[in-house]
């Protein structure tokens, strides 16, 4: 049988055993510099001024409006417009049944000419100072209910408008619904309800921009006509009035528009929108942040939109390095390369 020697299997060992160590080395080495960082390119927050615009909607209203209507009821003889038809302050609208003027004309009349003869009688003694007072109380009486009738038989138009109903025809009684109501559209007015962390900007007068989707989208400049002083406690909203001109009454009653009041200006980021990714499942907002080679996870608040920007009010401070390209896919705390 044939021996071997120890000492000669023992350098072959050895050489084994060194081999595979060094092979080893070059196997890690070679996974190593498989896994490559992803490259990435950064934008460096920078505050900059950004308006303070905040948007609401809102309905155009008219700026006032008349219900017309006799103060008792009655049979109506005229109705002189219809709708759509343009009135003036002052204009004759509906005549009612004159019936009950004429008698009180006559009245009036009468009593005038018996305040007359007292007086006479006065002057020569004939009736005492009360009996004359009495008289002529009773002419001023009657001469009031012929003036409240005389205004509630020709009705006409408190305001200079535009007439938006009409209820009745001639020949009918008047009931519980006006007769024709008339809507002042120059200017018309806005409503819209503010956050209450706004109520110390908001000032009469302050300028406004009514953009309107029916004219499209054709905006108007108004102002802040009326501050209501007092908020709402479940919405913590108040309610703001604007006046906006309409000379050549384009803007009508019932349109839709977007409201759009400035409230100063804040020194904000503005960070590109392509650096801003939306959390699946949910409204939250997030960037990467670059720090010391790794990409932070960072959610911010999103405020306006200028062009391909974002203002963002919470998240980032100033100097603060964003990831803008190869963002998509990242997971907080990946090592990065920023390449220029």
């Amino acid at each position: 049988m044939k021996r071997y020697s120890l000492l000669r299997i023992t350098p072959l060992l050895a050489v084994a055993l060194l081999a595979s160590c060094g092979g080893g080395d070059r196997t890690g080495n070679a996974e190593s510099e498989a896994i490559q960082k992803t490259k990435v390119r950064v934008e460096e927050v920078q505050l900059v001024p950004v308006d303070q615009i905040s948007t609401f909607t809102a309905t155009v209203e008219a700026d006032q409006v008349n219900n017309i209507a006799p103060a008792m009821g009655g049979r109506i003889r005229e109705i002189r417009v219809d709708v759509g038809s343009q009135v003036r302050r002052g204009q004759a609208l509906v005549t009612m049944d004159k019936a009950n003027l004429s008698q009180q004309q006559t009245q009036v009349a009468t009593l005038k000419r018996d305040y007359e003869r007292y007086k006479e009688l006065y002057e020569v003694g004939g009736i005492s100072k009360q009996q004359l007072d009495q008289a002529k109380t009773q002419l001023d009486v009657a001469e009031y209910a012929l003036n409240n009738l005389d205004e509630n038989t020709t009705l006409t138009s408190p305001v200079n408008g535009v007439v938006t109903a009409r209820n009745y025809d001639p020949g009918d009684v008047a009931g519980q619904s006006p007769i024709l109501t008339i809507e002042s559209i120059n200017p018309v007015k806005v409503k819209v309800n503010v956050s209450e962390s706004y109520y110390s900007q908001v000032v009469k007068g302050m300028p406004v921009e009514v953009q309107v989707d029916a004219l499209g989208g054709e905006v108007f400049q108004g102002s802040v006509s009326l501050i209501h002083p007092t908020l709402d406690p479940v919405s913590h909203t108040f309610t703001v009035e604007i006046s906006v001109p309409n000379g050549d009454q384009r803007l009508r009653p019932g349109m839709f528009a977007r409201v759009k009041m400035n409230f100063g200006t804040n020194e904000r980021p503005l960070l590109s929108d392509r650096a801003v990714l939306k959390q699946v499942g949910s409204n939250d907002r997030y960037v990467f942040v670059e720090k010391d080679g790794k990409a932070i996870y960072t959610l911010v608040q999103l405020g306006v939109r200028i062009n391909d920007k974002y203002e963002i009010v919470s998240g980032l401070n100033d100097g603060d390095k964003v990831i803008v390209q190869g963002n998509t896919g990242l997971i907080d705390g990946v090592e990065v390369e920023v390449i220029d």
